[in-house]
């Protein structure tokens, strides 16, 4: 049975930053925010787009945060953060719009890290 997308959204690359309306782990709201996207092309066909939060860096750091040292090419106007323990699964219509690139070495930190989270069988 193949799977089929639930958007007509154009796939996003791995590492693109865009704004989203991220959920709270906490309650059932959301708010608006940058996310980097840390899925590929598997989870797009599904329809699908696997994103981790982007917060100020100004926020109690927390185990995992990966510092993003150019925050021009993310698009960020402010000192940022990738927090790879809050990630969240949306439908990609629900990206609201690309505002950058997080350099090679951001995006393989934030893999390596979330890779070192996931559990295995």
């Amino acid at each position: 049975m193949k799977i089929m997308p639930t958007s007509e959204t154009p796939h996003l690359p791995a590492g693109a930053v865009v704004v989203v309306p991220f959920p709270y782990s906490d309650r059932l709201a959301e708010k608006r925010r940058p996310a980097v996207i840390v899925s590929g092309g598997a989870v797009a066909e599904a329809g699908y787009v696997w994103i981790a939060m982007i917060t100020s860096a100004r926020n109690t750091r927390i185990a995992g945060d990966v510092r993003i040292d150019d925050t021009a090419s993310a698009g960020l106007g402010v000192a940022s953060v990738v927090r790879p323990l809050k990630l969240a699964c949306i439908e990609p219509a629900r990206i609201l719009r690309r505002v950058g690139t997080l350099p090679d070495d951001t995006a393989a930190q934030v893999y390596a890290t979330i890779r070192s989270l996931v559990g295995a069988a």
